[in-house]
Order: C-alpha cells, then sequence, then structure tokens
C-alpha cells in the first residue's frame, strides 16, 4: 500500500466505524485499474479478532471523468434492482459530502472470486463455460427489459421519455457538438442519417442499463454471473438500445465475429427475445445499432476533449479519445456504406 492508499483507507475505516458504529481498521487497500467514470478500490476492514475482515468496493469520483453521470442516480438504480433480485452487488452507502474522502463516494458489498477481463473468454477455464456465460448475459439483459419500471421504483428517480430514440439521439449528438475539439464528419454524417430515420416510439420501456457489454459483468470458472457492474448511465429507454449496444462490434475487437466476444449474434439475439418475450424490429434494431456506434463515439470525442482541457491527465482518456474513436468510426462509416462488405463491423441484420 502506498501512503496515499493507506490514508484514503484509514479514512475511510475511521468513517464508517462512526456510522456503522463498529470499530473497524484497515486491513488492506488496493486501487482497481480501469474505469474511468469512478475511481474504484477494493478495501478490507478487519473487525474483532474471531471475525473475518469485511470486504467493500469503494466508488469514488475522479477529479474528472469521461462521461458525466449523477452519483445518486446510480445507487439508486442499484438499490431498485438488488430488491428485486437482479443479480448486482449490494449497495452499502452513498456520502455526497466531499469532507469525508475529497470527494463524494458509494460502497458495494464485496463480490469474491469472479473477473471481469474479456481476455479470459479465450483461455481456459473460461473457455469451456463461454456458450453458458453468453447465454446467462443476454438471459439477464432480457430479464431487465421485461422488468416493470413501475415495480422498480425507478421512475420516481428518473424521466420517463416520450420518445427515447429522439431524447437519446438529442443527447449524445449535443455531446459530440459540445465536446469536439475538430470537425467530426462521420459523427455528423450518421447523426443525419438517424435524424432522417427516427423510429416511432415501441410502446415499450425498461431500465436500460447504458452500458451492458461484456467487462462490466462478474464472472466466474463455473459459469456464474454473480454481478451486473457500473450503472452510472442508466435511465429509462427502449430495450433495443441495451441490445444494440451489447452487440457493437467494439466489445469484441478485433475479432468482431461474437457478441461481446462470446455469442453469435443471432443465438444471443434468440436468447433475449426468449428472456424479454420481445420480438426485434430489424428497423427499429438497425437504427440502435447505428445509434450505438454514434454513442460510442460521443463518449470517445468527450474523452479527448476532457484529457486536453480537464484536470486529469489519466492515460485512460487519451487513449479512448485517440484509439476508440478512430475505431467507432471505422465501424460507424461500415455501417452507413450499403454497399460494405463489413471489414470493422458485422452485418447490421
Amino acid at each position: 500500500m502506498t501512503p496515499a492508499l493507506t490514508d484514503l483507507g484509514n479514512r475511510l475505516a475511521t468513517y464508517l466505524s462512526r456510522v456503522w458504529e463498529e470499530p473497524l481498521v484497515l486491513s488492506d487497500i488496493e486501487q482497481i485499474p480501469g474505469g474511468a467514470s469512478r475511481e474504484t478500490y477494493r478495501v478490507q476492514l478487519a473487525r474483532g479478532a474471531e471475525q473475518a475482515p469485511r470486504g467493500v468496493i469503494l466508488r469514488r469520483d475522479p477529479v474528472t471523468s469521461l462521461i458525466d453521470t449523477e452519483r445518486a442516480l446510480e445507487f439508486k438504480t442499484y438499490e431498485a434492482v438488488h430488491r428485486c433480485g437482479f443479480p448486482v452487488p449490494e449497495p452499502l452507502l452513498l456520502e455526497e459530502d466531499p469532507a469525508v474522502l475529497d470527494r463524494p463516494f458509494s460502497l458495494m458489498a464485496e463480490i469474491t472470486g469472479c473477473e471481469t477481463a474479456t481476455t479470459n473468454f479465450a483461455i481456459s477455464p473460461f473457455a469451456e463455460v463461454r456458450d453458458k456465460l453468453g447465454e446467462l448475459k443476454w438471459s439477464l439483459l432480457g430479464r431487465l427489459a421485461a422488468m416493470d419500471i413501475e415495480e422498480l421504483g425507478v421512475h420516481e428517480f428518473m424521466p420517463v421519455p416520450e420518445h427515447p430514440a429522439a431524447r437519446e439521439l438529442e443527447y449524445w449528438s449535443g455531446v459530440i457538438r459540445a465536446d469536439a475539439l475538430q470537425p467530426q464528419p462521420v459523427a455528423e454524417a450518421a447523426i443525419r442519417w438517424l435524424e432522417k430515420r427516427l423510429p416511432e416510439p415501441s410502446g415499450q420501456l425498461c431500465l436500460v442499463h447504458g452500458d451492458y457489454r461484456s467487462g462490466n459483468f462478474l464472472y466466474n470458472a463455473a459459469g456464474e454471473i454473480p454481478a451486473i457492474l457500473d450503472w452510472e448511465m442508466a435511465h429509462i429507454g427502449d430495450p433495443l438500445e441495451d441490445l444494440a449496444w451489447s452487440f457493437d462490434p467494439l466489445w469484441a475487437w478485433p475479432d468482431k465475429v461474437l457478441a461481446g466476444g462470446l455469442l453469435q449474434r443471432k443465438a444471443a439475439m434468440a436468447i433475449w427475445q426468449r428472456a424479454s418475450n420481445m420480438e426485434v424490429d430489424a428497423d427499429a434494431f438497425r437504427w440502435w445499432q447505428v445509434f450505438a456506434s454514434l454513442k460510442g463515439l460521443a463518449i470517445w470525442i468527450s474523452s479527448t476533449e476532457d484529457f486536453a482541457h480537464g484536470e486529469s491527465k489519466e492515460p485512460i482518456l487519451a487513449v479512448a479519445g485517440w484509439l476508440m474513436t478512430d475505431r467507432h468510426n471505422r465501424i460507424v462509416v461500415d455501417r452507413l456504406n450499403p454497399a460494405s462488405r463489413h471489414q470493422y463491423s458485422e452485418p447490421l441484420q
């Protein structure tokens, strides 16, 4: 543990001893790499001599972030889906006073014995359970799409859109135009394409995770998915939004054959349709696929602006702004070209 990490952990232990009315002492703390919207730490807190240490995950606001998110909305979303038995880490505490740890933070219960890295899908023992993980991944997404937003209670703290596609397009095209440091002809072409083909509202609303992809769930060697992570972009919207995002070729780069590095897209879609009890409209889904890649572009363009002008010089912002922008530009061009042989993306339908 570095002195800075030790100080952070000791301050957290002191705070939790007071809040939870239980004497706690820092046993260990490590920062979990990645994650551009929150700093994430694994913390072990020692209790009595005969008690096992308590493991928690600390998620603290960074100095600057790749995307703008609301921590209270994220925490309330965790609470809502956890109450309904959907697999997420148990939310423990939200603290918005920056005086405690310099910046606002939240705490989740630690889930042990799991991985998140997508590179594991190709190696043993995870390659042997890759199909099982894929079935679970899209079954859970279908289950989420089928959940009633009023039973979840998310309508109480999230806006309910009249036209989900129009709202999302307006928001993310606004991000691109506000943050672009140079002309973005590919993004502008995609915006025009999407505006001309805006689908009518399907009438189906659900809780959209917003970043449902490989890398954002915990899995183990038994082929189980104990938790879906990173709900900071959650909102009420169209069920096809998450499905299209989960299929984006970027999450399986450079192979691009298996959705999320797990399953053939037709198989994944069939699993989702069974779990959600919904049929996918091909034209609407094509729109959401193009939108998914535009949204990705918006995030990477925003990260470029943040690295150039923000307080943080975290390498992940620069890498995302340079490498991911290039990849998603290629995907979008491929998708907008009717004569494309889909070098950089899978066929749209």
